[in-house]
């Protein structure tokens, strides 16, 4: 594996932040993000050498455990000497980034909000970044998402809580909420221009007084369930959704239209 040459010798990642590649391929890389380990691994076996305690895909993965996405131990990671880390804009915290460039260590910073990003943001963290071929699966993820079209029916006006106590709802500019519409979803609290925020934090009352059609409830950041959720809006559809497959950006986006499709058909 070598890294793609880029000129001046440094690669760009999504924040347009140069990392100087190192004399030799890319052999050893930590992941920071659950959804950039599971693209890692399906892309190239053994590159992976640590990864946070939240990184369950692919089942079974053997590396190290470095700690949470908020809270990395800097000190384990830097002991790993990988020859890069990847990480992401929106789940890691940049004090942490900033020391682990401090120790000396290349990190390559994803920045994704809709599904076109991701396509791209992925070809170039894999390819570029990481010197690799590009994956069949990431075809076959734009392909399936290609084929999209709006689901049948009459729900369209979709509240998505994140989570509760607070409640926060899905807001502007979020990949889920992108995949959501591109399903045929319309999500009030992503086209108020009153809401900027991303990620909303919006009282149960305001929630019930949009009328939304439909409320998804998804299985992580909190994990909703059929006893933990629909019942704070009652008489509303509410459907049960695999967080996954909404709000990772990799091997999964392969399915997650079949998926998502299906759970939000199934919605009661």
């Amino acid at each position: 594996m070598t890294s793609l040459p880029v000129p001046g010798g440094a690669a760009v990642d999504d924040l347009g932040s140069a990392l100087p590649l190192g004399p030799g391929p890319v052999r050893r890389v930590v992941s920071l993000v659950p959804s950039l380990t599971e693209a890692l691994a399906a892309t190239a076996d053994g590159l992976l050498v640590g990864a946070t305690d939240w990184c369950s895909h692919p089942a079974g993965l053997a590396v190290a455990r470095i700690g949470g996405t908020k809270n990395p131990d800097v000190a384990r990671i830097v002991a790993l000497a990988p020859d890069l880390v990847i990480a992401n804009d929106e789940e890691n915290r940049r004090p942490d980034l900033d020391a682990l460039r401090a120790a000396g260590l290349p990190v390559w910073v994803t920045d994704i909000r809709t599904l076109d990003q991701a396509l791209r943001s992925l070809d170039r963290l894999l390819t570029v970044g990481c010197g690799l071929p590009r994956p069949p699966w990431l075809d076959a993820a734009g392909a399936a998402w290609a084929e999209v079209r709006p689901l049948p029916g009459a729900a369209r006006r979709a509240v998505v809580p994140i989570w509760r106590r607070p409640w926060m709802v899905l807001g502007h500019d979020t990949f889920a909420g992108d995949l959501l519409r591109r399903l045929g979803l319309s999500l009030p609290h992503a086209e108020d221009p009153s809401r900027p925020e991303r990620y909303p934090a919006v009282p149960l009352p305001e929630l019930l007084a949009a009328r939304p059609d439909l409320v998804v409830l998804p299985d992580e950041p909190y994990r909703f369930t059929a006893a933990d959720g629909p019942e704070a809006f009652p008489g509303i559809p509410a459907a049960l959704v695999s967080g996954r497959h909404l709000t990772w950006y990799g091997p999964s986006l392969v399915e997650a239209p079949a998926v998502l499709a299906d759970q939000l058909a199934r919605a009661d």
